[in-house]
C-alpha cells in the first residue's frame, strides 16, 4: 500500500528536496504553504500536479488540523520555520510562535486527529549553540545563543515529551548545517555563490559578508531529507544527529568558490558588513553522526568541496541565461 505524507514547509528547500525523494518512492505528497508562500514555488514548481498543495499555518492550529483531515498522512514531516537564524534577534516572538510553539500545535493537531501518524520535527544543531562538546552527539548538553535556538530547543524537547506522554511515533532530526542549489538567497552560503557568480560574470563587484571565521559542519540537503525519512521507518522513534563530522569556515568556502571560477585571491571582493554580525556568535559547529550510521545505515554521500561547486555552478547557469 502506498504511503502518504504531509510536509509543512514544502516550498524551502528541505521540503522540496523531500518531496522529490517521496515521490520517487511512491509516496502521495501532501504539502503546507502559507497563504502568503504560495506564490513562492520558485523551488516546487516542478512538483505541479504532482503534489497537493494545502494552505495552513504554524500559528494555526485549526488550519493544521483542517490539512490532516484532507491529506490523512501516514507521516508528518515538520520542515516550516522561521528559519533565518539571523532574522531571529529582529522578530524573537515570532520566531518563537513559529519554531518554537507551531510544533506543539502540529503534534497536538496529530494527537487529536490520529495519534497513529509518525512525525518527524527538523531540530537544528543552533541548539547546541555554544558547544560544551565537539563533536555533538545525541547527549551533548544544549546551550542556544539565538532566539532561533532557543525556538527550536523547545519544539526538540516538546517532541520527546509527546512520545514519552502518549507513546507517539514522534522524533527529531538533529541536523547540522546542509545546503543545496536551492537555499534561500538570504543565507551566506547561496550569498557567496550568487555574488561569485555575479563577479564573474561582471554583474557585481563585491559580496557583503559579516564573520568570515565561524566554522560550521555543512552537507548536501538531498543527502540530509534521505536521513529524516529513514528516521520515521524505524521499529521505535528516536532521535538522531546528522552531520559530516568535518568542518570548515566561511573562508574555506570563499577559497573553494573563488577558485572555482578561477579567481586566486578573493579579498578585493569580500566587505565586511558589521549588519551581518550576530548579536551572539556560535563560533564553531561540528556533529557526530555515529548513531546515524550505526541505527540506520546513513552517511553523507557529498563533499564539501562537491557542494561548493555545485552551488556555484547552478547560479553560473541562472544569470547566464
Amino acid at each position: 500500500m502506498n504511503k502518504t505524507a504531509f510536509i509543512t514547509g514544502i516550498n524551502g528547500m528541505d521540503g522540496s528536496h523531500l518531496a522529490d525523494l517521496l515521490l520517487k518512492k511512491g509516496y502521495k505528497v501532501f504539502g503546507m504553504e502559507r497563504r502568503s508562500s504560495s506564490k513562492n514555488r520558485m523551488n516546487t514548481n516542478h512538483l505541479e500536479g504532482k503534489v497537493t498543495f494545502l494552505q495552513g499555518d504554524l500559528t494555526d492550529q485549526n488550519s493544521l488540523l483542517r490539512c490532516l483531515k484532507e491529506a490523512k498522512p501516514d507521516e508528518v514531516y515538520n520542515l516550516a520555520a522561521q528559519s533565518f537564524v539571523g532574522e531571529s534577534w529582529n522578530t524573537p516572538e515570532h520566531t518563537s510562535e513559529v519554531t518554537g510553539l507551531g510544533v506543539l500545535r502540529m503534534l497536538e493537531a496529530i494527537r487529536e486527529f490520529n495519534p497513529e501518524i509518525k512525525f518527524y520535527q527538523a531540530s537544528s544543531s543552533e541548539m547546541f549553540g555554544r558547544m560544551v562538546e565537539n563533536p555533538a552527539n545525541e547527549n551533548t548538553q544544549f546551550y542556544p545563543r539565538s532566539p532561533y535556538g532557543v525556538s527550536k530547543l523547545y519544539g526538540h524537547w516538546i517532541t520527546k515529551n509527546y512520545r514519552e506522554s502518549y507513546n507517539m511515533y514522534a522524533c527529531s532530526g538533529i541536523l547540522f548545517n546542509h545546503e543545496s542549489e536551492k537555499r534561500g538567497h538570504e543565507f551566506v552560503t547561496r550569498k557567496i555563490s550568487d555574488g561569485i557568480a555575479r563577479i564573474k560574470l561582471g554583474l557585481a563587484d563585491h559580496i557583503s559578508l559579516g564573520t568570515l571565521d565561524a566554522k560550521r559542519d555543512w552537507g548536501y540537503a538531498p543527502d540530509y531529507v534521505e536521513a529524516m525519512w529513514l528516521m520515521l521507518q524505524q521499529e521505535t522513534p528516536d532521535d538522531y544527529v546528522i552531520a559530516t563530522g568535518k568542518t570548515y569556515s566561511i573562508r574555506d568556502f570563499l577559497d573553494i568558490a573563488f577558485d572555482h571560477v578561477g579567481i586566486e585571491d578573493w579579498t578585493p571582493y569580500i566587505k565586511q558588513d558589521p549588519k551581518y554580525m550576530r548579536p551572539a556568535e556560535v563560533d564553531v559547529l561540528r556533529g557526530d553522526f555515529n548513531k546515524a550510521k550505526k541505527e540506520l545505515n546513513w552517511s553523507p554521500k557529498t563533499t564539501f568541496i562537491e557542494l561548493v561547486k555545485k552551488m556555484v555552478d547552478n547560479d553560473m547557469e541562472i544569470l547566464s541565461k
